[in-house]
């Protein structure tokens, strides 16, 4: 992608990071105290249990190094605004799922460096890899991720009413944004395109699917509620596709890399859906 292109998607990630700022307070972060069996379920399906499911299905779903690349990307992301929304849609446990967000947002800028490294080398042939500065990139990933969030948390102490209502037009603006994007990449990768939607359907598919089972049953193993299950299982499967498209195009700069989540991003909506519909009917 050209210049243009890499500051509109840093934009919209930018838009996408504040919007989820104006809706966390610090509350958020203190709720460990309050759900930390809940927590600490969470936080392992998101860092330990999405990373190795993902190099799993990159490593026994035939698939190009490419979409491997992507997947693993995609797997060391942490879940974004759009989780928030679906937890809240399917009856889940909405300050759980808020809180989940926001640790995982904090932790993976640790973790992402260290798993796209490895997916590289493992994936990619000798001269293909990428060459990651792992301080460098934790950096990279603060900025675009950490300093919105703070300064939506502080426009939201300070102006309440304002973060209120900037809420619902942040959200539609970064939804448009994250549309364009995928069609931007559609056009920019047409020539490979059909292949690789055929494999990274499958791959994300598979990925979201078995999370978001994973992360509920292993909520119900530990004899959490219904609705924090529901918040675990949707925080295991929906991540944040438009932080791996930008670690994809902006940091890595490989537009085939960002094929997988940009695919993840549609699939998502489907799934969410489903658990919307399931669990409101259950209800």
């Amino acid at each position: 992608m050209d210049n243009l292109a890499t500051i509109i998607l840093a934009g919209a990630l930018f838009i996408i990071m504040l919007g989820m700022g104006l809706s966390l307070q610090m509350a958020d972060f203190k709720r460990i105290v309050l759900y930390p069996k809940a927590i600490v379920i969470g936080l392992t399906n998101q860092l330990i249990v999405l990373p190795l499911v993902g190099f799993l299905i990159a490593v026994c779903v035939p698939m190009q190094p490419e979409i491997a690349v992507g997947i693993m990307i995609l797997a060391a992301c942490p879940g974004g605004p759009t989780s928030n929304l679906i937890s809240f849609m399917a009856k889940g446990n909405l300050a759980l799922s808020v809180s989940l967000t926001a640790l995982s947002s904090v932790i993976t800028i640790l973790t992402i460096p260290f798993i796209v490294a490895f997916s590289s080398q493992y994936f990619l042939d000798v001269g293909q890899e990428v060459q990651l500065n792992i301080l460098q990139t934790i950096g990279q990933i603060f900025v675009i991720v950490v300093i919105p969030i703070v300064i939506g948390m502080m426009i939201r102490n300070w102006k309440p009413d304002f973060a209120t209502k900037m809420g619902k037009p942040v959200r539609v603006a970064s939804g448009v944004v994250l549309a364009l994007i995928i069609i931007g990449l559609v056009i920019k990768e047409r020539a490979n395109f059909g292949a690789y939607l055929e494999q990274a359907g499958i791959a994300t598919f598979l990925l979201n699917v078995i999370t978001m089972s994973l992360g509920y049953f292993s909520a119900k193993i530990f004899r959490l509620s219904t609705p924090s299950a529901i918040s675990i299982s949707i925080e295991s499967g929906i991540q944040n596709g438009t932080l791996a498209i930008t670690i994809a195009v902006v940091m890595l700069q490989n537009t085939s890399f960002a094929i997988a989540p940009a695919v993840y991003s549609l699939l998502m909506f489907l799934t969410g859906g489903v658990m919307i519909y399931f669990f409101n009917k259950k209800a």
